[in-house]
Parts: structure tokens; sequence; C-alpha cells
């Protein structure tokens, strides 16, 4: 049995440059999965908000939800632990 912790993306490189898409913080819109609950690989997971930008995190691996560190309406930062997923 391994983990597979489920991270905060880093910012993309276009928003240190322009900022339209990254006005304001990031935050947990929507929670799609729950603790106990099978994904696959690419299966959405969560929804992260900014002020102008809704963005899908999927799930790196298929396995098994243990875990769920934030919730809806959680403002997060770059590396900020999700989802700890258990593999098969």
């Amino acid at each position: 049995m391994s983990f597979s912790f489920v991270r905060m993306p880093m910012y993309p490189e276009c928003w240190s440059s322009c900022g339209s898409c990254a006005s304001g913080d990031v935050f947990i819109l929507e929670l799609l999965v729950a603790v106990g609950d099978r994904v696959e690989r690419d299966d959405n997971i969560l929804t992260l908000e900014t002020g102008k930008v809704a963005l899908d995190i999927p799930s790196p691996q298929a396995g098994r939800v243990v875990k769920i560190h934030v919730i809806e309406g959680d403002t997060v930062a770059e590396g900020a632990l999700l989802v700890t997923l258990e593999s098969d």
C-alpha cells in the first residue's frame, strides 16, 4: 500500500507576467470526492477558483480517497496539501 498526495499546483508562469487570472486568492470552489471514494487517474477531484478562472484538479493516479485536507471555501497557496490517496 502506498500513498499519493495531491497538492495545489504551481501557478502558471503567465500569472506573474499578466496577473489578470490570478487577481485575488485561490480557493476551493467544490469538492468532487468524499473520503472512501474510488477514483481513476485523471478523474477530477476538486475545483479551484480565482477571481476569473476555475480550474479542475485531476487525480494523479487510481486509488481511494483516504483524507481530504481542505473544505469548500478554503483559501489555498501553491504546494498546499489537498487530498491523500491510497493507491491500488
